[in-house]
């Protein structure tokens, strides 16, 4: 009956999450053409879908074979183009599903603690998601990556749930599966293969076998994208996994003008005659290790303002929409969506870094403070005061600080990570890969999408604990009253 309510309550959460999404697509229908990076996405996908191959045509006439952007949006973009036309419309449409989608795995991996109801409101967290949701008529990739990880993190927990061995070999295989579509999607998210895979097997039976089944993953996740590789290897003349952007974006990063953030990008002279596209990159590549070695300090200055602009404030999905059309979506309009979306945002900040406050056992409950699990004595005050830490920051505007004391009480609350549930391995990742990854290039609100889903899953249990510390709460004032 518990699993027959727990399938029930999935569908329901994929209905309620493709019709708010599918809502927003009708009223973007035909208002809001591709902009930004959502112009080459659209251009690349159409001449995909006719036939034309990932290339790129210049105004002069020429075209060129093309690996700036990751192949794996406009390729599944080029397919829905193929069946029904180029209308960037079908796009958003492809944006919703996939959307509904990780709202359904982000309900699944809270399902797996036995908490329906918790996990009902996981799934209905991201389904709602001001964020998530207006970024649907975006042309972009983030949100895709997004609903990926989160599809990765529930295979995660499924092969950790299963008995068979054979059948927990085969999700594992699903799971690097997953990861090689999203690393085609957004190149970053190699990196969460391998924690995903240790965290999917745990040390059940050993770290040997967590490390064997964090290689299987990320072989599967390789061998994906291993045919794009190799043709980028024949096309591009040179080899790179998806794209060939790390240089731009790493110069982009040294760039204290941008302070953090994007800022256009300035040719260095000795790359200002080399016109193919791979050299391109590269070329800006050695300008940016040489522009780095030679200031270390003022480009390791720059890493606060990055992970600021990360995860301060979004601001994506109202960006997008008034880039695309300022008349529809006027300056009132982006501000109000902003509000909204910076409000919901803190408050699953807030509620995530509750959910990592120690829990007491039952028996022991009236013991005070030695009544807490396996938590006293300076770690245990440690973790307290990093959720304290949390939940200030998180209602200040020093939101990327609340991440890292989120990080950091994720790593102190686990130090078993392997033993722990995968929704604690899967934050922790997922947090520490974009963390990692925006401190070393540049930052942008729109990076932080990748972290929005994971972050509604521990929000849901944030809930179940601030309902279970208020019952405790209750009884005690009963007692007294008594």
């Amino acid at each position: 009956m518990a699993a027959r309510r727990g399938h029930r309550d999935g569908w329901t959460v994929a209905a309620v999450a493709l019709a708010v999404r599918l809502l927003v697509v009708g009223w973007a229908w035909g208002r809001f053409p591709p902009t930004a990076d959502g112009t080459y996405y659209h251009q690349l996908a159409s001449r995909l879908a006719a036939g034309q191959g990932y290339t790129w045509l210049w105004p002069d006439g020429a075209v060129t074979y093309a690996a700036h952007y990751p192949v794996g949006y406009p390729g599944a973009v080029a397919a829905v183009y193929r069946l029904f036309g180029p209308m960037p419309e079908l796009a958003m449409v492809l944006n919703a599903l996939v959307g509904a989608l990780g709202a359904v795995a982000i309900h699944q991996l809270v399902v797996g603690f036995g908490r329906r109801r918790l996990a009902l409101v996981g799934g209905l967290a991201v389904a709602f998601h001001p964020g998530l949701v207006g970024y649907t008529p975006a042309l972009m990739t983030e949100g895709v990556a997004a609903s990926l990880v989160a599809c990765a993190a529930w295979g995660a927990a499924a092969v950790r749930a299963t008995a068979t061995g054979r059948r927990r070999w085969l999700l594992l295989v699903l799971c690097g599966l997953l990861l090689g579509v999203a690393t085609l999607v957004r190149p970053q998210c190699l990196l969460l293969a391998p924690l995903l895979g240790a965290v999917a097997w745990g040390s059940r039976r050993g770290l040997a076998r967590a490390l064997v089944a964090s290689a299987v993953v990320t072989a599967v996740a390789l061998a994906v994208c291993a045919p794009w590789t190799a043709r980028n290897c024949n096309r591009m003349g040179r080899c790179a996994l998806v794209s060939v952007n790390g240089g731009w974006n790493l110069l982009i990063g040294t760039d204290p003008a941008g302070k953090g953030g994007w800022a256009p990008l300035k040719t260095p002279t000795e790359c200002r005659e080399v016109f193919d596209e791979a050299g391109k990159d590269a070329c800006f590549e050695r300008a940016a290790w040489r522009s780095i070695r030679a200031a270390p300090g003022p480009w390791l200055a720059l890493v606060p303002y990055k992970l600021s602009v990360t995860f301060d404030y979004c601001g994506a999905p109202g960006w997008y929409l008034h880039e695309a059309n300022p008349q529809a979506f006027g300056p009132k309009a982006k501000l109000a969506l902003g509000v909204a979306e910076t409000v919901y945002e803190r408050l699953v900040l807030l509620l995530a870094a509750l959910a990592l406050w120690p829990r007491r056992i039952g028996p022991g409950r009236r013991r005070g403070w030695r009544g807490w699990r396996g938590w006293r004595g300076w770690r245990g005050w440690l973790l307290r005061a990093l959720v304290v830490l949390a939940v200030g920051l998180a209602l200040s505007r020093h939101g990327w600080l609340a991440h890292g004391a989120v990080t950091a009480a994720l790593c102190l609350r686990r130090p078993a990570m392997l033993r722990a549930p995968p929704l604690y391995g899967a934050v922790l990742a997922s947090l520490l890969t974009v963390t990692a990854i925006h401190a070393v290039f540049f930052g942008a609100g729109r990076y932080q999408l990748l972290v929005l889903p994971m972050l509604c899953a521990l929000a849901a249990l944030g809930v179940g604990r601030c309902r279970s510390h208020g019952r405790d709460l209750v009884r005690r004032v009963r007692r007294r009253s008594e």
